[in-house]
This record gives C-alpha cells, structure tokens and sequence, in this order.
C-alpha cells in the first residue's frame, strides 16, 4: 500500500519541494516527508484529505529546512521587491466558470493533433519554458498558490488549509501570480508576432 502512495504523490513532492529548496535538497526533503508520513499515519485522522496531510509535511519539512539553510546566507538575497501595478487585471472568461470542476483555473487550451508541425512543437516547448520562467519569478506565496492549484489542481479550500491563508488571501495570491505569468506570455508572444 505504501508503495502506491509513492507513486501515486512522489513526483507532486518533488514539484511542491522545489518551490522552497534548492534542487540538491529536493530528494533530502521529500525522502524525509515519507518518513514523516510512516511515523504518523498511524495518528492521521482523515480530518483532511490523505493529499493534503502529505503536502502539510511537505511543507513544513520543506520551510524548516530553508530556513536553516537560510542561516549562512543573507537574509537581503531572499528579499524581493513585489511591485503590484493595477494594470494585471485578466478578463474573466479566460478561466473556468465557478460551475466548473476546476473553478478559476485557466480555461485549457485544444489539444494538439497527431499531425502537430515541428514549428508548432517547438513554440510549444518555449511556451513551456517562458510559463516554467515566469512561475520562478513570482514572490514565493504566489508561486506556492499558483503551482499548487495550477500545477499539481489542489482544491482551493485545501490551499487555504495547507498554507494557513484566507480564502480571500488565496484568491488574490493567485489571481496577482495568474495575471504575471499571463503578462509574461503577453509580452513574449507579441515579440515573436514581429
């Protein structure tokens, strides 16, 4: 049972690790959110789903270890300037309505066909790389938010719950990182159209 679990979850670990530790502390952290996991289970509740109690260890593994990884670095290279501009307002209906299965997730683009051209299959590698780009730049609690309703389709109120926030907080937190990345691919398309 518990090597399905990991095979089930262990590539979100990594994905979710790498949003708080460098990548030569990825494998570290996730190796210890299972060992976590063995040694409570026999305490977990079901208070909250198996998904989102294995992300809170994760988390929690995951913060305490930057933060002592923190201690030998200036705390001056972590600070980041967030420049919020009023002008990242995205149009409504480019996200999933509030009767859908993923509400406010961004409405998926058509699937690509077998006869997809080599161009096509490259600009959608470099669409990859410039959202993959994009999503590293954001201020780490936008990013936590967006990777993990986005990327990994984490359910809004589990967010909340994995990350201590309010709904509201939540909801701005993503709609601020949505808007960025979306400006970030705003940017770079209309330079490749010239």
């Amino acid at each position: 049972a518990f090597v399905s679990l990991v095979e089930r979850y262990h590539a979100s670990l990594l994905r979710l690790a790498r949003m708080y530790v460098d990548a030569s502390a990825v494998d570290d952290v996730v190796q210890d959110t299972w060992i976590g996991v063995l040694h409570g289970l026999p305490n977990f509740e079901g208070r909250a789903s198996f998904k989102t109690w294995l992300f809170h260890i994760l988390v929690n593994r995951a913060r305490t270890k930057a933060v002592r990884d923190a201690r030998t670095i200036p705390m001056s290279t972590f600070v980041q300037e967030e420049t919020e501009a009023q002008d990242y307002a995205v149009d409504p209906s480019r996200f999933r309505p509030a009767d859908d299965r993923y509400p406010g997730h961004w409405m998926p683009l058509a699937k690509p066909s077998a006869d997809v051209m080599p161009e096509e299959r490259l600009l959608a590698g470099e669409l990859d790389a410039v959202v993959r780009s994009a999503l590293e730049q954001l201020p780490p609690a936008q990013a936590e938010v967006v990777r993990l309703r986005d990327v990994e389709g984490v359910p809004s109120d589990e967010v909340c719950q994995l990350l201590n926030l309010t709904e509201g907080n939540q909801r701005v937190l993503l709609h601020r990182g949505r808007s960025k990345i979306r400006s970030t691919l705003e940017v770079y398309l209309s330079a490749r159209a010239n």
